[in-house]
């Protein structure tokens, strides 16, 4: 049986929870939801933690990006850092569910998902996307607004190297003009608001250069909203 219907199976049905194994329970179950999720202090530019007293974090005092807002809801940390890997990496899209229902629990994005006119999903490149199956930041925004979900009106441009071993001036210049949106429908981004969705934000570089594509297209304002938030880097 395909493990993407196992774990479908297992969403519905009482077993365990797979951060603490307690028995019945939802895939990740209520005590470790609340457990793993304490509120954070984030800049409500790129949603990296801020310590106490800071309104903005001093990245984008000096440059904001070029998204309006950005929601997260979680630290890329454990549990969560492990279940995204399962997700993305071994062939479990069924995961989608359950991180975008703890997606929606999060205020911001609550807030954020029914002021939206379109709901884009970070593409993938035909590579990277042929390699994993599917793309996950499109299982997430189908969970989260499916009414409003256009696959196929922010494209992906040009292949880039994996982002991980890059520093943040390395990933901007990777990622730069890698998304744009489709010429044909370009209109459908005028003036209005634009959800885009990913799974993780390293450093925000592809969410800035696909919101960069969606302001020259037109769009009115853009929120990235994304499951879980990196930390910054330590000096």
């Amino acid at each position: 049986m395909h493990r993407a219907w196992i774990h479908f199976l297992a969403t519905r049905l009482p077993s365990r929870c797979e951060v603490c194994r307690a028995w019945p329970a939802r895939p990740v179950c209520e005590a470790c939801v609340g457990r793993f999720t304490p509120p954070v202090a984030r800049c409500p530019r790129c949603a990296i933690g801020l310590p106490a007293g800071a309104s903005m974090c001093g990245a984008c005092l000096r440059q904001p990006p070029e998204f309006d807002a950005c929601h997260a809801a979680v630290d890329y940390a454990y549990p969560w850092a492990g279940l995204l890997g399962r997700f993305k990496f071994g062939g479990e899209p069924g995961w989608a569910a359950t991180l975008a229902a703890l997606m929606r629990q999060h205020s911001g994005i609550a807030q954020a998902l029914p002021t939206a006119d379109l709901v884009l999903p970070l593409p993938l490149a035909p590579r990277r996307l042929a390699e994993r199956g599917f793309n996950q930041s499109l299982q997430l925004a189908r969970h989260l607004a499916p009414g409003k979900v256009d696959a196929r009106l922010l494209l992906r441009v040009r292949e880039t190297a994996p982002q991980s071993a890059l520093d943040r001036v390395e990933r901007l210049l990777n990622v730069a003009q890698a998304f744009a949106v489709d010429p044909l429908r370009a209109h459908r981004v005028q003036g209005r608001h634009v959800a885009l969705i990913d799974d993780v934000m390293p450093s925000g570089a592809s969410l800035d250069a696909a919101a960069r594509a969606l302001r020259q297209a037109g769009a009115g304002r853009i929120t990235a909203l994304v499951f879980a938030r990196t930390a910054a880097p330590s000096h």
